[in-house]
């Protein structure tokens, strides 16, 4: 399935890449022709020409380095030499979104509106653009990202538009004073995001940041950084001034150090690993700015024996979605004792269920895992789990030369197991019994993580009790992954510190001002 690169011409207005700082020409070169030389070709991705470099001021910027990106789907297929980013590229696009700022800010939430809004619009309207790329970048089944990831882009830039837009200032009256409470933009912002579900993700994260005022310099991850690309180009389709949206390609600790450490950005917003958000604490801290990180989860997925034991084993096959590679998946399932049987075979009928192939079928309900590392990595969590004597129910096998991973359960011998208290970010599920709602609770709070968590029972009572009890950012009972986007959304514990989500987000991407104005007297 290897397919060459070649050049298209572009679905979306951009402008040609430059490479950033070049040398003057010497020789016998002419600038025109040196400068032609350095304009990377655009690549084309299942069709659509995607453009591998940075967008910095409204102009795409080559690299002197590059990196390789490979589809999930067939690793022999290369998509893209990506420009590998540095310290200078990191200096250019702060410098860039410093530059834009006062404008951007200055429009107010209305002017700002209006840009999202055609940002949105134009995301519905290259909608299965972005899913065949993403697709076959990130390994995403192609229904998935059309009909739900893609689609949450245009939601999310239209409901902080909103949001913003209509955001009501607060007034009282305190000791002969009006006080009025405002929302001031903070300045640039780095948003640095996961390879996992890229579009979604970074919209996420960019639409509050530029409806609340702030520019954008975005850092997407280096193992699925196409989707992210078109949404530079849209950005600039949309009407956005320079500057307002910066894309910095590159490996993380090479570029990613400066950008988070510029002393000129002003938000740092960061999902990924526990061990990647205290280097950037660090940086935020030595620079006094506030910092958001979401860091992934161990969910538990708790069914009690009153529960619809169906409809709980549905929802537990259904946590192999994506090769498990889903932060808020409910990767613990425990299960009171007494449906334990029940309960383990109609889960295995379910899972027997999953097809694992090609994402872009749409028979396919399992798609690849993103990298070679990573199912090494995953693997690597069984293969000790096997030898410390946990024992694995079904699975644990890689298929092939593909990049698929067998849906894997495994019941472990004690709680203190590593396979249950550290995230393995792939198709493989603990299962674990109860005897009561105390223990449901003490098991479900016994890790480090604290993101979501899942509850199947049929008892009113049970899910306001354990619903309360549990540690964690979001708990769904008898449902998973419904999302209100104007609740707020993080993790306690090693999941992450502040929260995303409705005004949450935009208070944290604003500095907050009180007003206050005593009437003018005389003497």
């Amino acid at each position: 399935m290897t397919r060459p690169a070649k050049r298209l011409e572009a679905p979306f207005t951009m402008r040609p890449a430059k490479r950033l700082e070049a040398p003057p020409c010497r020789g016998g070169r002419s600038t025109l022709e040196r400068e032609a030389a350095l304009v990377s070709e655009r690549v084309d991705i299942e069709g659509v020409a995607v453009s591998p470099d940075h967008l910095i001021g409204g102009e795409r910027v080559s690299s002197s380095t590059t990196f390789e990106d490979r589809s999930p789907l067939d690793w022999s297929w290369k998509l893209a030499d990506i420009a590998r980013g540095d310290a200078a590229t990191a200096d250019a696009a702060v410098t860039a979104a410093v530059d834009a700022f006062p404008g951007w800010a200055s429009i107010g939430p209305d002017g700002r509106a209006e840009h999202l809004h055609r940002l949105a619009d134009l995301i519905d309207e290259h909608n299965d653009e972005i899913a065949r790329v993403e697709t076959v970048d990130m390994g995403m089944l192609y229904e998935s990202m059309r009909l739900r990831l893609v689609a949450r882009g245009a939601v999310n830039f239209r409901t902080y538009a909103d949001l913003a837009a209509t955001y009501e200032e607060r007034h009282w009256s305190s000791k002969g004073t009006e006080n009025t409470v405002q929302r001031m933009p903070a300045g640039p912002a780095v948003i640095i995001t996961p390879w996992n579900a890229p579009f979604m993700l970074s919209t996420w994260k960019v639409a509050p940041a530029l409806a609340a005022g702030n520019t954008v310099i975005l850092k997407p991850a280096e193992w699925s950084p196409l989707s992210c690309s078109l949404l530079a180009d849209l950005t600039v389709d949309a009407g956005f001034p320079p500057g307002v949206f910066n894309l910095v390609q590159g490996i993380g600790e090479e570029v990613g150090p400066p950008l988070v450490g510029d002393p000129r950005v002003r938000r740092i917003s960061f999902t990924g690993s526990p061990e990647t958000a205290r280097q950037i604490g660090r940086a935020a801290a030595e620079n006094i700015v506030p910092f958001t990180a979401e860091l992934g989860g161990k969910g538990p997925l708790i069914v009690f024996a009153d529960a619809d034991l169906d409809a709980a084993a549905l929802k537990a096959a259904g946590q192999y979605d994506d090769s498990g590679q889903v932060c808020l998946a409910g990767t613990r399932v425990l299960v009171e004792q007494s449906v334990r049987d029940a309960f383990v075979e109609a889960f295995h009928r379910h899972v027997d269920e999953h097809v694992l192939g090609d994402s872009r079928d749409p028979t396919t309900t399992i798609a690849p895992m993103i990298h070679p590392a990573h199912v090494e990595r995953v693997l690597g969590f069984v293969h000790r789990a096997r030898a410390a004597g946990d024992t694995i129910v079904r699975g644990g096998r890689r298929v092939g030369d593909t990049l698929h991973v067998e849906p894997t359960l495994v019941e472990p011998a004690t709680n203190d197991s590593e396979i249950v208290q550290h995230e393995v970010f792939g198709p493989v599920l603990t299962m674990q019994t109860f005897r009561d709602e105390d223990e449901a609770i003490e098991l479900a709070n016994s890790t480090p993580y604290g993101l979501s968590a899942i509850v199947y029972t049929g008892s009113h009572e049970r899910a306001e009790h354990v619903g309360r009890a549990i540690r964690a950012g979001v708990v769904w009972v008898n449902t998973f992954l419904v999302r209100d986007l104007t609740a707020p959304f993080g993790g306690v514990g090693i999941s992450g510190i502040g929260r995303e989500g409705g005004d949450y987000a935009l208070d944290f991407h604003s500095d907050l001002k009180t007003l206050q104005i005593a009437e003018h007297t005389t003497s």
